[in-house]
């Protein structure tokens, strides 16, 4: 995995610029604690935080490679290429040699081989940079469901990028600030974030399946990957098998690794088809890992989690014949660490939900480097209620948002004037709906379909693979995604609802393609969402300490939110702040708050309104 940093500039020499990247490049170790290494150029800067988890001796980075002119090009990358070996072979047919196993090595060559096309031919997650002596040149490129971050910024006559906010904010010219879009990014669409913006003033974030192109004339960014819109040739029968044939190709390939692989288990059909399929790839060498947070009310009293994880998840283990560890994790643990997953992603997060997360990692981390997920399979597949429900999806705007209030509520009214929630929210809409592919002939009901499997992949999505991205390399924890493929999502995109239903059964596809591989109760369960904690003890905690923020005179939230408003919500018995989640949680809304708060001041940021 690892993390990226660098700073070009074609104006300024930065040969000396050493200090600068190294303390770029250490604020991204908890992402490669296994190596940190630059390499410096009169006009590139480049920096590496490794881990290492395919040839641990040869990947080395940043790695240079000379081309048959004696050209010099330097790349620094984060992630995986799933396709590595066969583009390996394909390079040798062209004469390319290899010094190592990596796949580093052979991102480089597939570049000094077919140039900016080779973005198209790569099968993984993946950010990194290129810079290109012979041309000056600066290639950034994203993995096309931006599993992988990269964020960058202009500084001077050029550019920093790295792989999280803080790397940049590493840098002297660069300072923490927040301007209008950056408040109504965090408090109007917390949940749906608009790809590419990077929240912090002047800070962008590389849009997934794109490529930045920088030179000393200017810099342009441009698609090399997008859905397209086609019939959809099978029947339900058809469908099944192809989507079988997919999964086992696309697992395959991901648990490739010199290190230990496991995977995360809640007994969902998403993460239990991956953990199937992963132990016949594997011959059952790998183990299991699933998150127990402190228990409320009796089971199914969760509109969001009908059945409990717990029995589903053991039985799936048990039935592949492989080890199951839970992670238990009490309140103390949540109330003491509320702010973990701020901390992780330079940003206000989502509380409890990331703190047990944090922690569920944690105890992978001890008995492995890799791990695999079942994140994007309701995304794909259609197993949310924003993609079945009609009134969630003739909703006006994006379709989860659909009967929220947003946090945008508890806003300043001077500070709702300048930024002008409702005008953003239906700009970001309709900019979104602008990109959706669409197939002539097809009716209205159709259409929307694709509508809101466009959304879901380009902007829910995208905030789920961050925050699992951020809080696995938080602790040097690679997890992949095998979901979020681009063939997959290539495929599915065509499939009707209809078959994505099929006899009115959710994820009818994915149910189906596994059948065999998992016992019918697992394959059967209907879904149940990730645990938030609605534990009374946490809850009153939390409250306890939005009361005492709302008590203290110097909050720097105040400058953006009205104390009234936000004290009348809270010390009211019939509602909870509006948060950034879609799931009503008591204690998530609280956090929100709580970490607006820590951050403006941890970070030190500027309100530049």
């Amino acid at each position: 995995m690892c993390g990226i940093a660098g700073w070009v500039d074609w104006r300024r020499d930065l040969s000396e610029s050493g200090p600068v990247i190294e303390r770029m490049t250490k604020t991204l170790v908890p992402r490669g604690p296994d190596a940190q290494e630059v390499w410096l150029s009169p006009h590139a800067a480049l920096g590496h935080s490794r881990l290492a988890v395919i040839d641990l001796d040869g990947g080395r980075q940043p790695m240079v490679r000379t081309d048959r002119a004696g050209g010099r090009v330097a790349l620094t990358f984060s992630g995986e290429i799933y396709n590595f070996r066969e583009l390996r072979t394909e390079l040798r047919s062209h004469g390319w040699s290899f010094t190592t196993r990596s796949d580093t090595e052979v991102l480089l060559n597939a570049y000094l081989q077919w140039g900016l096309d080779f973005a198209r031919r790569l099968d993984g997650m993946y950010a990194f940079a290129i810079w290109d002596e012979r041309t000056r040149r600066l290639v950034l490129v994203r993995d096309r469901f931006g599993i992988k971050p990269l964020y960058f910024a202009p500084v001077g006559d050029g550019l920093i990028f790295g792989s999280e906010p803080k790397a940049l904010l590493a840098h002297p010219e660069l300072s923490a600030e927040l301007d209008a879009e950056g408040i109504a990014e965090l408090m109007t669409v917390p949940r749906a974030r608009t790809p590419g913006h990077g929240t912090f003033r002047g800070v962008r974030e590389l849009r997934p399946g794109r490529l930045l192109v920088a030179t000393d004339t200017g810099a342009r960014e441009e698609p090399y990957w997008r859905l397209e819109a086609r019939p959809h040739p099978h029947d339900f029968a058809g469908t099944t098998a192809h989507v079988r044939s997919l999964l086992e190709d696309i697992v395959d390939h991901q648990v490739v690794a010199d290190v230990p692989v496991g995977t995360l288990l809640s007994g969902g059909i998403d993460s239990s088809a991956v953990t199937a399929l992963a132990a016949r790839a594997l011959n059952g060498k790998l183990s299991s890992f699933a998150v127990a947070p402190p228990s409320s009310g009796s089971p199914g009293s969760d509109a969001w989690r009908p059945s409990p994880d717990g029995p589903f998840a053991a039985l799936a283990a048990s039935s592949l014949g492989i080890e199951h560890v839970v992670t238990d994790v009490g309140v103390d643990a949540l109330v003491d660490r509320f702010d973990v997953g701020l901390q992780a992603r330079d940003l206000p997060g989502w509380g409890d939900l990331d703190t047990s997360m944090y922690l569920l990692f944690e105890t992978i981390r001890r008995h492995c480097t890799v791990a695999l997920s079942g994140e994007a399979a309701d995304e794909m597949f259609g197993g949310y209620l924003w993609q079945l429900d009609p009134g969630y999806v003739s909703h006006s705007s994006f379709p989860w948002m659909y009967g929220r209030r947003q946090p945008d509520f508890l806003l300043r009214d001077d500070v709702r004037r300048l930024i002008e929630p409702e005008r953003y929210e239906a700009d970001r809409y309709h900019q979104a709906l602008g990109e959706v592919p669409r197939l002539a002939g097809e009716d209205a009901a159709r259409r929307r379909e694709r509508e809101v499997f466009h959304l879901g992949v380009t902007h829910w999505l995208t905030a789920l693979l961050d925050r699992q991205d951020r809080l696995s390399m938080a602790l040097g924890l690679e997890v992949r995604v095998p979901f979020a493929d681009h063939r997959l999502a290539e495929y599915l995109f065509n499939v009707p609802m209809e078959l994505k239903r099929h006899n009115g059964t959710a994820k009818a596809v994915l149910r189906e393609a596994s059948r065999g591989l998992l016992p019918d109760e697992i394959v059967d369960r209907p879904k149940s969402a990730y645990p938030a904690s609605r534990n009374d003890e946490y809850v009153e905690r939390m409250k306890g300490l939005v009361l005492e923020l709302l008590a203290d005179p110097h909050a720097r939230v105040f400058d953006l939110v009205d104390r009234d408003r936000a004290r009348a919500m809270v010390t009211s018995e019939l509602t909870c702040l509006p948060g950034p989640i879609t799931a009503v949680t008591p204690a998530i809304s609280l956090s929100y708050l709580l970490e607006l708060n820590r951050w403006l001041e941890l970070y030190d940021v500027r309100i530049a309104l």
